[in-house]
């Protein structure tokens, strides 16, 4: 199985290297030195990484016959893929690749369906689970112990327990207002 594990920025420097937007939640494994990837456009590729290092919180890669900005720049927007077997898990048994989470079906305690897993957002505070409910709408499911009570992928599904509001219409609303009054006129005073 192929999956997207980074895209290229601009270039850093004139060696050579250049920034790269990571998208996999395993860089060391699949960005070390050594690493063959194939490229989306298929014509960049396939590179080998020859260095890398965290340079202001960025992570910056060299590529085998990469020596300059030119060659750098040249390379920019283009998608780093990984062969990955999809039969391979994560060192950790909390977490888990995208792939394996794809079209799980949604569902509440009791069974009630929400709706199936049709993508994956990964935001710098938590990733999101965009479920499709039956009727075609979209709902966001934070991806957080708290919400999401169990992933069963025997079973092929997760299990919520969302706070009320997040998957319907009856939030509960607690308004610091006193609504006793109803009074909203508004203020027309003079500001000399």
């Amino acid at each position: 199985m192929q999956l997207v594990v980074a895209r290229i920025g601009r270039a850093h420097g004139i060696k050579g290297e250049v920034t790269v937007e990571v998208r996999t939640d395993e860089p060391e494994l699949r960005l070390g030195p050594g690493a063959v990837l194939t490229t989306e456009p298929a014509s960049a590729g396939p590179l080998t990484i020859e260095t890398g290092r965290v340079h202001s919180g960025r992570l910056l890669l060299r590529f085998e016959g990469v020596r300059d900005r030119t060659g750098a720049e040249a390379l920019r927007n283009t998608l780093l893929i990984a062969d990955v077997d999809p039969a391979a898990l994560p060192e950790e048994p909390d977490e888990y690749y995208d792939h394996q989470l794809m079209d799980l079906d949604v569902v509440l305690a009791d069974g009630t369906e929400v709706g199936r897993i049709t993508e994956i957002t990964h935001l710098p505070s938590q990733d999101l689970f965009i479920v499709e409910r039956p009727d075609g709408t979209e709902v966001m499911i934070p991806f957080v112990e708290q919400i999401v009570t169990e992933i069963d992928l025997e079973a092929q599904r997760a299990v919520i327990d969302p706070p009320p509001g997040l998957i319907d219409d009856r939030a509960e609303i607690a308004s610091a207002r006193d609504d006793e009054s109803g009074d909203d006129t508004e203020n027309t005073g003079d500001a000399n």
